[in-house]
């Protein structure tokens, strides 16, 4: 078996600024421990934060939208697995891999439902109940188009596979449930992480380029954090997250306790000394990545159901799911000072890690699978042929509509 995988990336992996290239890394490391060749080719600009992947033995090429270039490339290299990472990669690339490498088995990392997202936050926007109407948007018709056309799509969360197979009618066969995958909390780890007691102020973490942390800060500032500091005048909530904007640092005020720190070094750390993370999202998808490693260095949390989504399957929450904005900031304050609650809800975050996001549980699994498919790919293909005729009409388009951009760009 070609044991060959090209990923295309939307960006260079950041494992230190976004959820997104820490799921990255994750299956870059279950590809590794099967032993595949990788290389990692990317349109996206490297940025200090990228992680540099050559340091794992992974080749690493920029490559060019709209451009025939990625043809010769890829025809050169031949790979027997090629993983889109996000669905926009796959409308930019698809096509031409499918022209190169036919019988390469196509993976779409979805990262989260973006139409799921979108469709959120224009309701919010609207101030209006999320519903069909919003689900089914044009992102939505790209996205599900973009799954019909892979062999396999990733899904990181349970409930965005219901979506998909009840409000989409996707084929559950094209489908895999691939979480957050994390190492067993162990009773050493447990021990030597720091104490109620050792442990002070609130912190808040999201990447800032991510409409739905940006949004949570402002909503924190205005309506959640006010009501915790009247009761906790010595409290601080540091936020933390990378690339913050002029707009965001602007937002820093000492004398009320709400402090912008901006990018964190070291994630394990600020969290360690930390006694309570809040997470008020408002609209998103997926899972959230703020959420285990909070849970993975021992701090209790307080989110909306937004960000509890797929998270706790029949487990314990490690902390209190919440949405009022008064109940919010009650149940901050209790975790905040109730020492027995707080150690209950620690507790509960390491038994959801290992039960639900131990790695163990699905690298096999996972891998199997797609060996499964890879050894029945054209029978597979058969049972799929919605994502033929798209292959056929959209493919297409997007195919002339490529080619007219690359003549245009000569001139």
């Amino acid at each position: 078996m070609d044991k060959k995988l090209l990923i295309i990336g939307f960006v260079w992996p950041e494992p230190k600024s976004s959820a997104a290239g820490s799921r990255m890394m994750q299956l870059i490391e279950v590809f590794q421990s099967n032993n595949y060749q990788i290389t990692f080719a990317s349109p996206c600009a490297k940025s200090d934060n990228a992680f540099d992947l050559s340091s794992i033995g992974i080749h690493q090429v920029g490559i060019e939208l709209n451009n025939s270039s990625f043809d010769e490339f890829i025809k050169k290299l031949m790979p027997g697995i090629v993983v889109f990472d996000r669905f926009m990669m796959e409308e930019q690339f698809g096509w031409r891999v499918e022209e190169q490498c036919p019988d390469a088995l196509k993976i779409l990392d979805t990262e989260d439902l973006h139409c799921l997202r979108k469709g959120r936050e224009q309701a919010l926007k609207n101030q209006s109940l999320f519903d069909k109407s919003y689900l089914f948007n044009d992102i939505s018709k790209r996205e599900i188009a973009s799954i019909y056309r892979c062999d396999l799509s990733l899904i990181i969360s349970e409930e965005e596979i219901e979506i998909l197979k009840n409000q989409f009618k996707v084929n559950e066969q094209h489908l895999y449930y691939l979480p957050f995958l994390t190492d067993v909390v162990s009773m050493d780890i447990k021990r030597k992480l720091p104490k109620f007691k050792e442990r002070e102020h609130f912190i808040t973490i999201g990447n800032f380029l991510h409409a739905p942390n940006y949004d949570a800060v402002l909503f924190l500032k205005d309506k959640i954090w006010p009501k915790i500091r009247k009761k906790l005048p010595k409290a601080e909530l540091h936020v933390y997250g990378a690339y913050p904007s002029e707009k965001v640092l602007h937002l820093s005020n000492k004398k009320e306790g709400f402090i912008i720190k901006g990018f964190a070094d070291n994630v394990e750390t600020v969290l360690q000394n930390t006694r309570v993370c809040l997470a008020p999202l408002r609209f998103g998808a997926g899972l959230k990545g703020k959420l285990i490693d909070a849970m993975l260095n021992g701090t209790p949390c307080v989110m909306t159901t937004i960000a509890a989504e797929g998270m706790f399957g029949g487990f314990e929450a490690n902390g209190f799911i919440v949405d009022d904005t008064q109940k919010f900031a009650n149940k901050a304050i209790e975790l905040y000072t109730d020492k027995i609650f707080w150690n209950g809800k620690q507790k509960n975050g390491f038994n959801v890690l290992n039960a639900r996001f131990d790695k163990h549980l699905f690298v096999s699994d996972v891998m199997y699978k797609v060996n499964s498919i890879q050894n029945n790919l054209q029978l597979h293909r058969l049972d799929n042929f919605t994502g033929q005729m798209l292959k056929h009409h959209t493919t297409q388009s997007t195919k002339f509509m490529s080619k007219w951009i690359e003549e245009k760009n000569k001139n």
